[in-house]
């Protein structure tokens, strides 16, 4: 682990020069992560980094947490400074990586890339909006959806947390195997050695 506490964030670029020294952890879930990654990046996604705090307290050289855009890899941030485990942030995540024209890796074999978080997360929105408009003309009753998912995103918005992002990254092909979490875990703790 690094005896100096690393910068809270770091450009793609800074990142880039900085590679080789960093542990770089990509907390995206791992369809996310398996539709491009910056290189040499292990998936730990957020809601399994209470199982991984031992593996990241050890590793080598300085943690830098990624996400799509920034916004899970500093909660992930919080998660671990709590811990008294000390991390930095890509700024602008994976698309900021992107933007830069830095190259993101894939897996060998993915055919089909998995939609981001916020895309998921605004399809599903959009669609229930939708569901519950067309079901408000049989009945006003069904208006109440409409309305339940409006609510919902203004209070993710003024809450900066998003409940159905948390359903959503429950299903299968946003779920790590635990086998695939396990593999990860290891190549950090030998990577130590």
């Amino acid at each position: 682990m690094a005896t100096t506490p690393p910068s809270p964030d770091l450009t793609p670029d800074q990142a880039l020069a900085r590679l080789p020294e960093l542990t770089v952890v990509d907390v995206r879930t791992p369809g996310e992560y398996a539709a491009g990654h910056v290189p040499g990046a292990h998936n730990i996604p957020l809601d399994a980094l209470h199982r991984a705090l031992a593996a990241l307290r050890a590793a080598d050289g300085e943690l830098l947490l990624v996400c799509a855009s920034g916004a899970r890899a500093e909660r992930a941030r919080a998660v671990l400074a709590a811990h008294g485990i000390p991390a930095a942030t890509l700024t602008g995540g994976t698309r900021g990586w992107a933007e830069r024209g830095h190259e993101l890796h894939r897996p060998r074999g993915t055919s089909r890339a998995t939609w981001a978080m916020e895309r998921q997360v605004r399809f599903t929105a959009g669609s229930a909006v939708l569901v519950g408009l067309g079901l408000g003309l049989l009945h006003p009753a069904w208006l109440v959806l409409s309305a339940g998912v409006a609510g919902g995103l203004v209070f993710s918005a003024l809450t900066d947390t998003c409940g159905m992002a948390a359903v959503l990254s429950k299903l299968p092909h946003n779920r790590p195997r635990p086998a695939d979490l396990d593999a990860t875990l290891a190549r950090l703790g030998s990577a130590r050695g």
